[in-house]
């Protein structure tokens, strides 16, 4: 089943570069996974920035308080379409900050 990613940015805040780098980032990463589905750049207003991995909405502007930082959005994307996948640099960074 080929997997996809939505990125829904706010136009009139200008975040599309952010929104392009961030679906840079997932087909870099995710290049197997979303062969066949893709990544998707969706144009929005009043301040949404909000990425979605097929349904499921894994980040939120709003709700996650800001823009996502590049690593915790892929273990997110991951544990949606691949939660088997180990992120490597991802994961033990993730490991480090734990207590």
């Amino acid at each position: 089943m080929p997997h996809t990613i939505r990125v829904v940015y706010c136009t009139q805040c200008a975040w599309m570069l952010r929104a392009a780098w961030v679906a840079q980032e997932m087909l870099s990463t995710f290049q197997n996974e979303l062969m066949g589905g893709g990544a998707t750049l969706v144009p929005g207003t009043g301040g949404i920035f909000e990425i979605y991995a097929d349904d499921a909405r894994v980040w939120s502007r709003k709700d996650d308080g800001g823009f996502p930082d590049i690593v915790e959005l892929k273990r997110r994307v991951r544990d949606v379409i691949a939660p088997e996948r180990k992120l490597g640099h991802a994961d033990r960074a993730a490991r480090a900050a734990t207590p």
